[in-house]
Formats: C-alpha cells, sequence, structure tokens
C-alpha cells in the first residue's frame, strides 16, 4: 500500500478551498480505506478461500449425506415379495435398499466382487438361504438375516391357515420437537462463528497495519494537519468495518442459498435468521477489536513490533472461539453461559446459545448493552491513547505515556 496517496485523497489542493466538515473528513478517511484494501490482491484472495471453504464444506456435507445411507444388494431366484421384504427390513433399520436380481449365482458372485453391490442373496425362498459378501455381513447380514425370518414366519403361519392382522403402528411422541432443529442452527451458527472469528482477526490486523504503515512513514503528521486524531481513527474503522460487512454479507449469501440449493438444512427460516444473528453480531464484535487493535498499534512505529502489542486482543478472540466450539456441544454450560455475556467474548458465544435455543431474550439484550458499553468505553479510551500516541515515533511506547501525552 502507498503512502503518499492518503494524504493526496485527503489534504485541500490549495488553502482557499473550502475546509472539509469532520463528517466530510471521516467519509474520505473511509472510502480511502476501502478503495485500498479492495484493490489489494491478498484481500481478494483470501474472501475466494473463504467462499471456497463455505461451498466446499456444503460439497462435502453432501457427499456424505448422499451415500451413507443405502445398501445394494443382488438376489438371486427371488421375486417380488423377496424385494418387498428386503425393502421394509431396510426401512427398519434406516437405510434404503436397492435391489439387482441376477440370473445366476455367477454373475452375482462378480457383482460382489467387482463392489457393484454389498451383498448376494442366494435362494432367498429355499431351505438354506446364503448370503455372499466381500469381507464381513455387518448391516447387511442384519438386514437380509432379518428378511428371510420375517419371510419364512409369513410363510410358515399362511401354510396353518393363521391369518395376521396388520400390527399397530406406535405412535411416536417427542419430548423435545426442536431439539434436531436447534442442534442444526447451533451447527450453522458455529460455521458462521469460524467466519466470523477469521473476519475480525483479518480486519482488526488491517487496523492495526494502515496505523503503523502511516506512523512509520510520517504520513499522519501530514494527515492531522487537515483532521484530527479521532476523525483518522474514526474513518479508518468505519471505512474496513463497511469492507468487512460486505464481505461477510456476501459469505452469509452464499452459504444460505448453497445450503438451501444443495438441501443441507430443513428449516431455511431458522437458517436465515441464524446468518442475521452472526452477521449482527459481527458489526459489534469488529467495532470492540478494530478500536482495541487501532490503540495498540499506536504505540509501535514498526510493523515488527507490532504482534507484541495485538497478542492480548488476537489471544481473547481465540479464547473466545474455543469456548463458541465447547458451546455448541453444551450450550447451557456454565463457562458458556457467564462468557456470552463478557465483551469481547459474546460475540462468538452467544450466537451460538441463541442458534440452540439456550439464550433467553433478556440475556441476549443484557449481553448486547454490556457489549455496546465496552465499546464506548474502549472507543473513548482507545481515542486518548491513539491521539496521544499518533505522533510519537521511535521505541514502543508505554501506555501511561500515551495518555499522559494525549492530555498534554
Amino acid at each position: 500500500m502507498t503512502t503518499t496517496a492518503p494524504h493526496e485523497a485527503i489534504a485541500p489542493a490549495h488553502s482557499d478551498v473550502t475546509p472539509h466538515s469532520p463528517g466530510q473528513l471521516v467519509r474520505l478517511v473511509a472510502g480511502r480505506e476501502v478503495s485500498t484494501r479492495i484493490r489489494d490482491k491478498g484481500f481478494l484472495i483470501g474472501s475466494a478461500v473463504l467462499i471456497v471453504l463455505i461451498l466446499g464444506m456444503l460439497v462435502f456435507q453432501v457427499v456424505i449425506s448422499s451415500g451413507a445411507d443405502t445398501t445394494k444388494l443382488a438376489v438371486v431366484g427371488g421375486g417380488t415379495s423377496v424385494t418387498e421384504a428386503l425393502v421394509a427390513q431396510g426401512d427398519a433399520l434406516g437405510t434404503d435398499v436397492e435391489v439387482t436380481e441376477y440370473d445366476d449365482e455367477g454373475a452375482a458372485r462378480t457383482a460382489v466382487e467387482d463392489g457393484d453391490v454389498d451383498g448376494a442373496l442366494l435362494s432367498p425362498s429355499g431351505v438354506q438361504p446364503e448370503l455372499l459378501v466381500e469381507s464381513e455381513g455387518g448391516q447387511v447380514e442384519t438386514l437380509v438375516q432379518g428378511a428371510v425370518q420375517g419371510m419364512a414366519l409369513a410363510q410358515q403361519l399362511a401354510e396353518s391357515g393363521v391369518q395376521l392382522q396388520d400390527p399397530p403402528e406406535v405412535e411416536v411422541v417427542a419430548l423435545d420437537p426442536d431439539a434436531d432443529a436447534d442442534v442444526e442452527a447451533a451447527i450453522v451458527a458455529l460455521v458462521g462463528v469460524v467466519v466470523l472469528y477469521s473476519l475480525l482477526i483479518l480486519f482488526g490486523q488491517f487496523v492495526a497495519q494502515g496505523v503503523v504503515e502511516e506512523k512509520s512513514s510520517r504520513v499522519v503528521e501530514l494527515l492531522l494537519a487537515t483532521m484530527r486524531p479521532w476523525q483518522l481513527l474514526a474513518g479508518k474503522i468505519i471505512g474496513l468495518g463497511l469492507l468487512g460487512l460486505g464481505q461477510m454479507v456476501v459469505i452469509a449469501v452464499v452459504g444460505v442459498v448453497g445450503a438451501l440449493a444443495f438441501d443441507v438444512v430443513e428449516l431455511p427460516g431458522r437458517l436465515i435468521g441464524t446468518v442475521v444473528t452472526v452477521v449482527a453480531w459481527f458489526v459489534l464484535g469488529y467495532a470492540f477489536y478494530a478500536s482495541v487493535f487501532a490503540a495498540a498499534a499506536s504505540l509501535v512505529s514498526r510493523q515488527e513490533d507490532l504482534g507484541s502489542v495485538i497478542t492480548p486482543a488476537s489471544l481473547l478472540l481465540v479464547v473466545g472461539f474455543v469456548i463458541a466450539i465447547q458451546a455448541a456441544q453444551d450450550p447451557s454450560s456454565t463457562l458458556a453461559t457467564v462468557t456470552s455475556y463478557v465483551p469481547g467474548l459474546s460475540p462468538m458465544v452467544m450466537p451460538v446459545r441463541q442458534a440452540a435455543g439456550a439464550a433467553e431474550w433478556w440475556e441476549v439484550v443484557l449481553s448486547v448493552v454490556l457489549m455496546l458499553v465496552s465499546i464506548a468505553a474502549i472507543v473513548r479510551i482507545g481515542g486518548r491513547i491513539y491521539s496521544g500516541a499518533l505522533l510519537r515515533t521511535g521505541g514502543r511506547l508505554k501506555l501511561r505515556e500515551a495518555l499522559a501525552a494525549e492530555k498534554g
């Protein structure tokens, strides 16, 4: 990124030009941040990788689901009754059964050896039926054994003149009918949190790197000749925030459309609501972390020193991400509940609890209020640090020195 363009884009060309208002200066800085980053190859490649990963997970889920519950069987010497018995037994075991009729044992044996079928049933209506499998019977053996025993029992009863009535159907009463939907929504939220975590790290570093670049090149001195420090900070955060929000929305749209197109989820309304929740928490999380990263980055003047000052905020993000994974497994746990109120952790933990149906409305409101209060405090304190440290170059500046310089 060049360092002369920002000044040229913001500073007035002539002294007789009407000064920009504070709002205009903030918009100019925000526009410059967007235009600079959107042309960055690293940003574009990273965005493409995230979208490809989302689509890859959807395709992987489709592949896993499509072939997991189908059992292919070859039958020699069977008939319609045999096929119906095998299909019925497969339904009882939760698997779809595909039955193929073969004329002789040799063809059926070849089909098993070539992997075209999972097993071959020989003489199913005879005295001694035989099942051919590649190595072990497993589910195929259980399925065929149940079907053959059922046919034998029905035949013996028919020969004895016993007419069986249709058995009653068991009425299934779910104690928690929304449990599966909650699990599905929690998984969607967890995927969203992975994207949210990646974008918060990415754009937080963008903010921090931009601050250090301007300090190290002394461009910041030229920028501050035309605007106040808070205007520069606000423009930087808003510009990159809009870019991050746009990227988050694009990824969300791709994920939702892909999930619906591939029939990965069963509740589109619940899916969309969960995605909107994650996007909203991204806005709050970004406002928090961008202010922290910017204030921390203003304490150093070299990119080599940047890692040492942004590590605490990065670790907080990592902790939130790890707890979010745990919350997906047990959203009502004490750890998940408490951390969903903690500013900095709540943007990643609370969306998972919301999606799982483990958070009451007042809990969400309380978490949002605490987050807004903390953002206001961070912006105020971070703005003072940023203002006091921005023009101080050289080695790493201590936090107390930055606050003292701002007062002076």
